[in-house]
């Protein structure tokens, strides 16, 4: 049926006035033309500028997918939520149950440790989150800790009407988030939510004569933090005004807290989505195209940009006529309707990357040989077509030369280039790879530390070395500890952060007791300026 406009215009109206007798005398009418508007042919038929469904007078039912849910992904907001239980900063939302979902917004309250949601969010900066049984301090568990979100309906579930409820809902893994028998209440009151009042341990909606179970659907992450995107196919036997969404009545069987999140739930009767406009291959692919759900009892016809694209009469369309908004206009038994707007855009992407090369090498970006450091942006298709614009910033390293100091004892060896070990002082060059892949040239500069362990001291002589004493220079950077016993094993002397504590070491007495003459074993830890704690022992004699 095509929808056509009669314009009827008079080129002119004579009026006569007879003389004497007061009538009118309608003359000279002629119609001088009829334009008919044909909403299907993609042309202004009528001349006023208008083509199609641009055109007022092209009328036909817009398919609605407008959520019966109200705020339908959370966005809409009183408040900025700052702790757990707030889905109430939701506007249009309620705690259904005593037991309390969470709403999570990156202005505020982010969510629970441990809990942590997938992103992006499938839509907008809102989602919701609810729990199914949960582990309390103590270890112990609450298995009918059950979390339901609620909404008084927008307009009521019809009795005996087929509608679909669309939802996203999000896992983190199989421990915290396992499968769910995701569970669609409703009541023929929105006086009946809340339910449970001051009972969190309340459970299913169901446990209220009020509440009834509508559907329910198995869900799954498959072990990932990831969104699903699942639907619920209710029809009501009574009208229903308000809803709960959330566990099924059973009792929880996991040994911990399980929790999972919500966005974008749309409510809306079937038929809004039974002509949805879907994109059938890449956006990018030459053979991309849309279609709707084919259906032999229906007449099609594809518009963009609200003009006809003549010819489209299928199902779907038969090339791509590239970006615009498409819409369909489906016919049946003399009513059309129109499917919502779908905007195509071929997707552009774009990334960022570091580079860095060696300076004896260069970089091909496309078709260019980069040999000089900078930032470059080039085009590229990627394996779907569609254009990336891939920008680079390219840093060349210069000749790499590198000097390192470095100190060992004798009978230590210094590995710290390349697997390569020294045990002598020297100087040593190394040629190695850095991370980058480049030439890089090490010079090591290797010494023995200077650390003197003295071997005889003589206490209360007129000689200079009247103390047992470990010396050093500035790389000792202290004597942690410094023990010393005689010959049958006896600690005679205990000694720890010398330097520190200003200590002289050993004066070769016990208990202010000059010991006597003879050979005294030491054990002494140091700590020296690379960091490293080494300990060594010796003997020293007493000499008096």
């Amino acid at each position: 049926m095509r929808t056509r406009i009669l314009h009827i215009t008079f080129s002119f109206i004579a009026i006569l006035l007879l003389s004497g007798y007061g009538q009118l005398l309608l003359a000279d009418y002629a119609p001088s033309s009829i334009i008919m508007e044909d909403c299907l042919n993609g042309i202004d038929d009528d001349n006023d500028g208008l083509i199609d469904l641009n055109d007022p007078d092209c009328i036909c039912e817009v398919l609605s997918e407008e959520s019966l849910i109200p705020n339908p992904s959370f966005e809409e907001r009183s408040c900025c939520p700052f702790e757990r239980s707030m889905l109430n900063c939701a506007v249009g939302w309620d705690q259904a149950s005593e037991a309390t979902t969470d709403l999570i917004h990156p202005c505020g309250w982010t969510g629970w440790e441990g809990h942590i949601p997938p992103t992006p969010f499938p839509d907008g900066e809102s989602i919701m989150g609810f729990a199914n049984g949960r582990l309390i301090q103590g270890g112990g568990l609450q298995v009918n800790w059950k979390e339901y979100a609620g909404a008084c309906l927008t307009a009521p579930l019809q009795a005996n009407t087929t509608y679909r409820f669309e939802f996203n809902i999000g896992f983190t893994n199989d421990l915290l988030s396992p499968s769910l028998d995701l569970t669609f209440y409703g009541t023929t009151d929105c006086n009946n939510l809340p339910f449970g009042i001051g009972n969190p341990d309340f459970g299913c909606p169901t446990n209220n004569p009020n509440w009834k179970k509508l559907a329910s659907r198995v869900v799954s992450g498959g072990g990932s933090s990831k969104w699903v995107q699942a639907e619920i196919t209710i029809t009501p036997d009574e009208d229903i005004h308000a809803i709960a969404i959330g566990p099924p009545c059973e009792a929880s069987t996991a040994n911990n807290t399980t929790y999972y999140f919500f966005d974008n739930l749309i409510l809306a009767d079937l038929r809004s989505f039974q002509f949805r406009v879907e994109e059938v291959n890449h956006p990018c692919s030459e053979d991309f195209t849309l279609s709707v759900i084919d259906n032999e009892e229906v007449s099609y016809q594809w518009f963009k940009d609200g003009i006809a694209l003549v010819g489209e009469e299928s199902a779907m369309l038969s090339r791509n006529y590239g970006e615009g908004q498409y819409q369909v206009r489906i016919e049946s038994d003399g009513d059309c309707l129109l499917t919502q707007a779908f905007d195509f855009q071929i997707p552009e992407f774009s990334e960022f990357e570091m580079i860095t090369i060696c300076n004896d090498e260069v970089f091909e970006f496309g078709n260019e040989i980069l040999t000089e450091p900078g930032t470059y942006s080039n085009l590229f298709i990627s394996e779907n077509n569609c254009d990336s614009l891939v920008t680079i910033t390219l840093d060349i390293l210069p000749e790499l030369e590198e000097s390192i100091s470095a100190k060992i004892f004798e009978g230590e060896t210094f590995e710290g280039i390349d697997n390569n070990s020294f045990d002598s002082p020297g100087t040593y060059e190394v040629l190695t790879t850095n991370r980058f892949g480049c030439d890089s040239l090490i010079t090591l500069d290797l010494e023995f530390y200077n650390v003197y362990f003295p071997n005889i001291f003589t206490p209360d002589s007129r000689y200079n070395n009247e103390r047992f004493f470990i010396f050093g220079n500035e790389d000792l950077f202290e004597i942690r500890t410094l023990t010393i016993y005689d010959r049958y094993g006896m600690l005679v002397y205990n000694g720890t952060n010398e330097l520190e504590n200003n200590g002289m070491g050993w004066d070769g007495r016990l208990n202010g007791t000059l010991l006597e003459q003879g050979v005294y074993t030491y054990v002494t830890t140091l700590e020296m300026d690379d960091g490293l704690v080494r300990q060594f022992s010796g003997s020293v004699m007493l000499f008096r």
